[in-house]
Parts: structure tokens; sequence; C-alpha cells
């Protein structure tokens, strides 16, 4: 078997570059020990994964096509190789502890995975990722910008996250209509935040779901109150001006 045929319906764009996947691969820290590649399709990422002989090694692919494919080209991998949905997986089963992440990440869940990530942020200790150049921007834009978003302030709370390089669009099979971007999210020092995390989550998604809105207005009905002293200072601005800080101020506050 020597052919996996992109799927439409799976936002598969098979990279075709070896310097690229090489540079991604690169950016991975070299002492990791349990590493997960997401969504691996023909392998081209894998070929070099498996070149640094990271101690732990797992992929995990819902394609069975690219399965069969993945199967056939690496026999070693065959107790290694996960058939199944990453957003379903349960990490217990396949990690002891702390593991990182890697992968050529379908368009059509990218944003899906990476709140899978904050959701496992005290197991997840590194991300390298390539995801289209606009959702990209987005993780790694800082206050001020028209892209800092949700993902933004959530992934910032606990995640360096570093802009690596831009991927034109003809190094992939098929070309996707958009470039990409490769970033990656190095897990920080906060063990956790000093207020309620869920509640943290739900402000932020509220602010920016009426990102035009001053934050009086938006979080209205979650009870702030610009008259309010400690608040007064936020109650002008719009979501995209805060910092993390500032919004773990607003939840504590509001708490």
């Amino acid at each position: 078997m020597n052919y996996v045929k992109p799927k439409k319906r799976l936002g598969q764009h098979f990279l075709n570059d070896q310097n690229i996947a090489a540079n991604i691969v690169e950016a991975i820290h070299p002492d990791t020990q349990h590493l997960l590649e997401i969504g691996p399709g023909t392998g081209v990422l894998t070929d070099i994964i498996l070149t640094k002989n990271f101690p732990d090694f797992k992929i995990i692919e819902i394609d069975e096509e690219s399965v069969d494919f993945l199967n056939f080209k690496y026999p070693q991998l065959k107790n290694q190789l996960i058939k199944g949905d990453f957003l379903r997986l349960k990490f217990d089963d396949i990690f002891p502890g702390k593991f990182s992440i890697i992968g050529n990440f379908p368009y059509n869940i990218s944003s899906q995975i990476l709140f899978r990530v904050w959701d496992e942020r005290h197991r997840v200790d590194e991300v390298v990722g390539m995801f289209q150049k606009e959702v990209a921007e987005r993780v790694a834009a800082k206050p001020g910008s028209k892209v800092y978003g949700i993902l933004s302030v959530l992934l910032q709370a606990f995640y360096d996250i570093e802009y690596l390089f831009t991927v034109p669009e003809h190094v992939f099979i098929p070309p996707p209509k958009v470039k990409s971007g490769v970033i990656r999210l190095k897990r920080n020092n906060t063990i956790q935040l000093e207020v309620d995390e869920l509640l943290f989550k739900n402000v932020i998604k509220t602010a920016f779901n009426q990102r035009r809105k001053t934050l009086s207005n938006s979080l209205k009905s979650m009870g702030f109150k610009e008259h309010t002293a400690e608040l007064s200072h936020l109650a002008s601005k719009r979501p995209e001006q805060l910092s993390v800080s500032e919004f773990v101020e607003i939840t504590r506050l509001l708490k």
C-alpha cells in the first residue's frame, strides 16, 4: 500500500516537504519523554520523529485508510498506533503522566484540539503544531490585537506561546486555500489560577462572544457592576484590550 487519498471531510492536507517537517520536529524539546502525534496521515512527520528516539512515542489516527497505510509502513509501531479520535481519547490509557503533542492538525478540528489541550493543561507539557495561519496567529496574539480572543487568553494563562514560522500552500497535498502557521505552546509555571478556573473560562467566553461591547455591558449578566471601585477602571474596555491577569482579576471580583 503506497497511497492514501486525502479526505476533505477530515480536513486532511498532507505535508509534502521534508525540510518543513524537520523544522516542526526540531521545535519539540529534545528531552521529551512521552510524545503523541495527532493525525500522522502518511507519516511525513513520523519519519523524522522516529530518528529522535523519544522514549515513549505514540500516534493517533482516525482515518482507516491512513491507519492501514501506517501499519504497513511502520510495522514496528503496531502497539503504538491508536485508531481513534483525539477529542475522545482517554489519556490515562496511553500515558502515565505528563506528555507532549505534535502534529499537522486537521483544520476542521484545530480549535477543538486546543480546547482539549486547555482541559488537560495539567498533563500536556508542550504542543508543537501546524494550524491554519489565522488560528495560529489568534492563539499567539497579544492584548490589543484584533485577532486576540478566547483561545488566546485561555491558553496564555498556562502556556508560553511562540509563533514559529509560516508555511505556504504549495507544500501540501492537496494545497489548502490558505497559508498555515506553526506554533509552540510550552507550559509555564502557573500551577493553577487563584480563582475558579471554570468561571474564568466562562467570563472569557461571555466577554468575547460580545466582543464589540464594553465589559460593563457584556458581563452585566454575570454581576459586573461598573460602579464597583475595583472594576471601574475596566468597565469601558473591550475584551481584546485585557491581559490574562486582568481577566483573572475580573473573575476574582465577580466570584
